[in-house]
C-alpha cells in the first residue's frame, strides 16, 4: 500500500513538473487544481484576463492523456452547443432518421472558458452533467467518459458583459480559486518565454485510467471523526438561522454553505495528504483547503460589503470558532 502510494505521488509530482514547463510561477493555482483532479470535482478559476487560466487548463489536457474539450462561452451559446442534439440525417440503408450529435461536453477535461459570459439558462446545462456525469437530450440519459472534469474560467463580475452563476452551479464546483498577478520575475520569465523560439509540444504523463487508480487511493486515505466533526460544526455555523452562529454570521450571511461544502473539504483535504505525502488528513489540511471550498459557497449581505467585511475574513472567523 505505501509503495503504491508513493508510486502515485511521484507520478504526480511528474505531472506537475510538466505543467511547470509552460506555466510559469502560480504554484498555489497549479496545486489547487490537482486537487479538484484528485477528488474527482470541478474547479473553478476567476482572474482577470491574460493570466493564463486558460494556457493553464491547456497544459493540463497537453500532460494527462485524456480526450479535452474546450467550450467557449459567449451570450448567443445555447445549451444544445453544449450537450448535443439530436439531427436528421440519412443513414446508409436506413433512409432518413433522427441521430444523436454529441457537444463538447463528451469529453473527459473540458475546459468550459469565460463561463460567464453565457447566460444563466446556458450555464445552468452544465447542472447535471457536473453532478452526475450524464446529460440527458430527447429523454434519454447518456453518460459522460470517465474521468470527468470541468476546469471552468470566468472574468470578475465588475468587468462588462458578465453575468454571474447561480448559487446551485457555484455548489458544484469543488473550489473557487483566485489567480492572482505574477510577480515582476514571473512576468519577466513570462515574457521570455512567450516571444522566444517555439516551444515542443508537452508529452503525456499520465493516462485517465492511472487518474482514476490515483482518485481511489485518495479516497482510501483516513480522516479522525473528531476532525469530520469539526467540518460540520464550521458549516452549520455558517447559517446564519443555526444555533451556534455568531454574531458576525448572522449580521453579514445572506445565505451559509450547505452539505457539498463539508463533502468538498473532507475531499480536497484528503488529496492534499497524498500529494504532501501523509496517509491522514490533518487540522492543517482542513484549515488550508476551506477558504477555496467555501468562498463560493457563502453569500454576504449589503451590510457586510458596505462595511468592506470579505467572505475569506469570515471563514477564518469561523475556522478559529471551531478550533481549527
Amino acid at each position: 500500500m505505501l509503495e503504491q502510494l508513493q508510486t502515485q505521488r511521484d507520478r504526480m509530482n511528474e505531472v506537475r513538473g510538466g505543467i511547470a514547463k509552460q506555466v510559469i510561477g502560480q504554484e498555489n493555482v497549479v496545486e489547487q487544481v490537482l486537487y479538484c483532479i484528485l477528488a474527482g470535482g470541478h474547479a473553478l478559476l476567476e482572474g482577470v484576463p491574460g493570466l493564463g487560466k486558460t494556457l493553464l487548463v491547456r497544459t493540463m489536457a497537453d500532460v494527462m492523456e485524456m480526450k479535452y474539450s474546450r467550450i467557449q462561452f459567449t451570450p448567443d451559446l445555447m445549451p444544445a452547443d453544449i450537450v448535443g442534439t439530436e439531427i436528421l440525417r440519412e443513414e446508409p440503408g436506413e433512409g432518413m432518421k433522427f441521430v444523436f450529435q454529441q457537444g463538447p461536453i463528451h469529453g473527459n477535461l473540458v475546459l468550459a472558458d469565460e463561463i460567464n459570459r453565457a447566460t444563466p439558462k446556458t450555464q445552468s446545462a452544465l447542472l447535471e452533467a457536473m453532478q452526475e456525469a450524464a446529460v440527458t437530450v430527447g429523454g434519454q440519459t447518456r453518460k459522460l467518459p470517465k474521468p470527468f472534469f470541468v476546469l471552468a474560467t470566468q472574468n470578475p463580475l465588475e468587468l462588462e458583459g458578465t453575468y454571474p452563476l447561480p448559487e446551485a452551479q457555484l455548489d458544484r464546483f469543488l473550489l473557487k480559486i483566485q489567480v492572482p498577478f505574477p510577480t515582476r520575475d514571473e512576468l519577466q520569465q513570462i515574457v521570455q518565454l512567450t516571444t522566444g523560439a517555439a516551444q515542443g509540444a508537452l508529452q503525456a504523463l499520465i493516462s485517465g485510467e492511472e487518474i482514476i487508480e490515483v482518485q481511489d487511493s485518495v479516497r482510501e486515505l483516513l480522516i479522525t471523526p473528531e476532525l469530520v466533526g469539526q467540518v460540520v460544526e464550521l458549516i452549520f455555523r455558517s447559517q446564519p438561522d443555526q444555533d451556534g452562529a455568531s454574531e458576525e454570521v448572522r449580521r453579514y450571511v445572506r445565505y451559509g454553505a450547505g452539505p457539498r461544502a463539508a463533502q468538498a473539504i473532507v475531499k480536497v483535504a484528503k488529496a492534499r495528504a497524498f500529494l504532501h505525502g501523509r496517509l491522514n488528513v490533518s487540522g492543517e489540511d482542513i484549515r488550508e483547503v476551506a477558504v477555496p471550498a467555501l468562498r463560493h459557497r457563502i453569500g454576504l449581505n449589503y451590510e457586510a460589503a458596505a462595511d468592506q467585511y470579505s467572505v475569506e475574513q469570515l471563514i477564518l472567523h469561523l475556522l478559529k470558532s471551531v478550533g481549527l
